[in-house]
């Protein structure tokens, strides 16, 4: 696994429209549950169209902490895991703390061992982020949760199948609650789980593995219980955010592109967006031509949710509407504490006015200016380079080293488009 300095800085340098046609990568949102998945069951599981980003090294990395055979071929984008010999129920505290996802083993350990032990996750620091509806599910199941010397321990024999009602429809959550399911006795129905495409993504590979699911892509999940799991042989689904970033890079930089390997459905919601706001969106099949040949048109978001507006796409639509005629609004109902990237846009000449932690006002157009910024984590990060594609002279990005978690290659892809961005 390849060690990223901190200090490691993306320059670019504005003023160059991109053009040109670019594949997109498998979604790191949905590989890293379908890689803890591989604990359910002793059996090969082989995962394909894996991207290489840091916190699928990191899973990988703890998989093997834990004992499971994990070969990632880097060439293939294919990783294959056999976790027929787990001896260690307790990922490594610092990688843990290096990624939310870490938490994901939580719940197929639990379900085969009946056993499992981790410190809080770490990861992006978006706000409150508690994992205490995973906590709360697994207690409905039948496990008993302690906490001792600042980690979760959880116990349990044969996890129960029972109904689950989820405050809010949480990510990794419903995740780990429908793979702790997968091996209870009798049925688990979780109300308000998350529809997100990368939760029907995993529960297409536990179905493939043997799990009975019913409701997929619903806020109503049924999971009947079964014995044992098998292997899966599975593909990781395109990444939709990675498709979003570059789909806003072509329309604020007035460009036309591209993008190959992408889901319509999944899209929809920055798709809507997109032509509100003036640009033009076009289909075929599984590729997705954007352009914004006019004007770009002030509008207002709402990260939810899916099919909501996606949150980790909100930063990057911001950029947008500081190119925009007229006052845009954001409002972020996922995160408390998401709005911290709009500081860095200000100190280049953005004028965004925060309403309150969740809200903020944009008015436009602003010619945005060259300046030394700092991304905050990863989707802060590709906002960043965004707003630096249409500033005037140079943007040098510190801590750009975020960016490599959830973006495999983005600066090389800008750099084929056309855009003038290199790593320094």
């Amino acid at each position: 696994m390849a060690v990223i300095a901190a200090t490691e800085r993306i320059v670019t340098r504005g003023g160059r429209s991109l053009y040109g046609r670019v594949a997109i990568g498998g979604a790191k949102n949905a590989a890293l549950p379908a890689m803890a998945a591989a604990l359910l069951t002793e059996e090969e599981c082989v995962l394909e169209n894996v991207p290489l980003l840091e916190d699928v090294f990191v899973m990988a990395e703890l998989l093997r902490a834990l004992g499971a055979e994990v070969d990632l071929d880097a060439e293939r984008h294919r990783v294959r895991i056999r976790a027929a010999e787990i001896h260690s129920y307790e990922p490594p505290p610092e990688l843990v703390a290096r990624m939310r996802a870490s938490f994901l083993v939580t719940g197929p350990l639990l379900a085969r061992f009946g056993q499992a032990r981790s410190v809080p996750p770490g990861g992006c620091q978006l706000g409150t982020r508690p994992v205490d509806v995973d906590l709360r599910g697994f207690r409905k199941l039948g496990a008993q949760v302690a906490v001792v010397d600042d980690a979760f321990v959880l116990t349990a024999g044969r996890l129960r199948g029972c109904d689950i009602y989820m405050d809010y429809p949480s990510h990794t959550g419903t995740e780990n609650l429908l793979m702790a399911a997968t091996l209870a006795q009798g049925r688990t129905t979780i109300i308000n789980a998350s529809a997100e495409p990368e939760i029907v993504n995993l529960g297409e590979i536990l179905m493939d593995m043997g799990a009975r699911i019913s409701g997929l892509g619903t806020s109503r999940i049924v999971i009947q219980g079964v014995d044992r799991l098998r292997g899966y042989r599975a593909s990781v689904l395109p990444d939709r955010l990675e498709a979003g970033t570059l789909a806003i890079a072509a329309a604020i930089t007035h460009g036309e592109v591209i993008l190959d390997h992408v889901r319509e459905p999944d899209m929809a919601p920055l798709t809507h967006k997109l032509r509100e706001a003036g640009a033009e969106v076009w289909w075929s099949e599984t590729s997705m031509l954007v352009r914004a040949p006019g004007p770009l048109q002030a509008t207002e978001i709402q990260a939810l949710p899916f099919p909501g507006f996606p949150t980790d796409l909100q930063a990057a639509f911001a950029v947008l509407m500081t190119q925009a005629h007229g006052r845009s609004r954001i409002f972020e109902r996922v995160f408390n504490d998401r709005l911290r990237y709009t500081s860095e846009l200000q100190k280049m000449g953005a004028a965004i006015e925060l309403v309150d932690r969740q809200q903020a006002l944009i008015d436009g157009p602003t010619p945005l200016r060259g300046a030394q910024v700092r991304a905050l984590d990863i989707r802060s990060g590709a906002c960043l380079v965004l707003a630096g594609l249409v500033a005037e002279g140079e943007t040098v990005i510190i801590d750009a080293h975020h960016l490599r978690r959830g973006y495999e290659d983005l600066v090389g892809k800008l750099a084929h488009l056309g855009a003038d961005i290199q790593y320094a």
